[in-house]
């Protein structure tokens, strides 16, 4: 053909490499296109992964900086408690330790009677006083009588006397749902104790102690007998009786014993603390004198411990 037909044969290859160029020009523009758009994809996940890892550390962080922070509190609230309870255990045993002088009276405590008292014996921590008016017998507490003794800083002593037998339970039972009465009415918080006041003549047995703790117990106050605990007295067998049936009253009956007597005294010369009850009884006060000639009283020494069960 010669070199006129080489040279046609050049141009027609040319003509048809030129679309095939282009061709291949715009399919390296999209495969970079689409490498940079997977590149920029990948980095993009690449950075939320980041972040999120990022973001997960910090709320482990915070979630361990929190849980640390609760547990410095909880170790720090264990220990305050532990050393509550410390102190409550300290100033328990110092409680039981601790005896506290006070009197008790069948007559109103007005100002004259607390001078009296105050001059001639010394002043008292806690004042006995009588749950309702038996006539020539004792008259009942008021709310205003309790207000005046609250003013002196002075407890009040509950003391229930309405009846002359202390036997059967049903008995003990009626007797504590009107000793209750009688306490709502004089202004008596729950919790705090009713003293039965079981006299030596009185008949006693066990039923009647079980029916009387029972029906204080009941009125969400706390139970006391008052007595002369000596052993030869029926109380203090009736007593043993009533905790040998109901281990409960051993721990949780208040003992207010009368016995022995000693004599009358001031404050400073109180006796030691050395009163008579059964064996593991819950013995927190002690009468050791009665009917003094001046101020109408009876002397006493509780246990601070009683302050807990006192108005």
């Amino acid at each position: 053909m010669g070199k006129k037909g080489d040279f046609s044969i050049a141009v027609i290859l040319l003509v048809l490499m030129i679309p095939l160029f282009f061709c291949m020009i715009n399919n390296t523009d999209w495969t970079t296109e689409k490498l940079d758009k997977d590149h920029n994809q990948n980095k993009e996940q690449e950075q939320r992964e980041n972040q999120n890892n990022q973001d997960e550390k910090d709320t482990n962080g915070k979630e361990e900086d929190k849980k640390d922070k609760k547990d410095k509190k909880d170790k720090k609230d264990k220990k305050d408690k532990g050393k509550a309870e410390d102190k409550d255990k300290t100033n328990k045993n110092q409680d039981s330790e601790k005896v506290i002088w006070g009197v008790d009276s069948a007559s109103v405590t007005t100002e004259e009677v607390y001078v009296c008292v105050n001059r001639h014996f010394g002043k008292p921590e806690i004042w006995g006083r009588y749950l309702g008016t038996i006539e020539d017998v004792s008259q009942g507490i008021t709310k205003e009588e309790s207000q005046y003794l609250h003013e002196q800083e002075i407890k009040v002593l509950a003391i229930y006397n309405h009846f002359d037998g202390a036997k059967g339970y049903d008995h003990g039972v009626e007797l504590a749902q009107h000793a209750v009465s009688l306490a709502e009415e004089a202004g008596l918080p729950e919790g705090k104790a009713i003293f039965a006041d079981i006299e030596p003549e009185y008949p006693v047995n066990a039923a009647f102690i079980q029916g009387w703790f029972d029906g204080i117990k009941d009125a969400s106050y706390h139970p006391g007998i008052y007595g002369v605990f000596a052993e030869e007295q029926p109380l203090f067998k009736e007593y043993e009786q009533a905790v040998k049936d109901r281990e409960e009253i051993e721990k949780q009956l208040i003992i207010w014993s009368a016995h022995p007597q000693i004599e009358i005294t001031s404050k400073e010369k109180a006796p030691e603390y050395e009163p008579i009850a059964p064996e593991g009884s819950f013995l927190l006060g002690w009468q050791y004198g009665i009917d003094a000639e001046k101020c109408n009283i009876d002397t006493n020494l509780f246990k601070a411990e009683i302050n807990e069960y006192l108005w």
